[in-house]
């Protein structure tokens, strides 16, 4: 059995912070939930936008890589998040779904709803495929 990205310590301590737990996981949709709370606010009081493109990533990054499989490994090269709804507590969650796979570089798309279904932020990853033989 080949390992996934979320065995072991792949997902480090860094999304551990962030408080990320997932729920779907393959190489065609990434779920997961996360609360807002005051360690992940900046200085106004709400999630930082940091904190959302951290999630973005992270979500999109843990499905490519899945889909890519033991062909090689991803790396983000562009990250593009907007931001609809400020939040302050509660918790989100993440959806990650795939625009694009394809030879060289893939293309997804991740949203992130509040408990009311309102979207908060929505972000698109463009991630490189790399070849360790190529």
């Amino acid at each position: 059995m080949s390992e996934s990205p979320l065995d072991g310590d792949i997902v480090g301590d860094f999304v551990r912070h962030l408080g990320v737990e997932f729920g779907e996981v393959s190489g065609d949709r990434v779920t997961a939930t996360w609360t807002a709370k005051p360690d992940l606010h900046q200085p106004y009081g709400i999630v930082h936008g940091g904190v959302h493109c951290s999630v973005v990533e992270t979500l999109a990054s843990v499905g490519a890589a899945l889909w890519m499989g033991e062909r090689g490994q991803v790396v983000g090269v562009n990250n593009n998040t907007d931001f609809y709804r400020a939040v302050r507590d509660g918790t989100l969650t993440s959806t990650a779904t795939p625009l694009h796979r394809g030879r060289s570089q893939q293309v997804w798309l991740v949203e992130t709803v509040d408990a009311d279904g309102r979207v908060a932020a929505r972000g698109q990853v463009r991630l490189q495929n790399l070849y360790p033989d190529a």
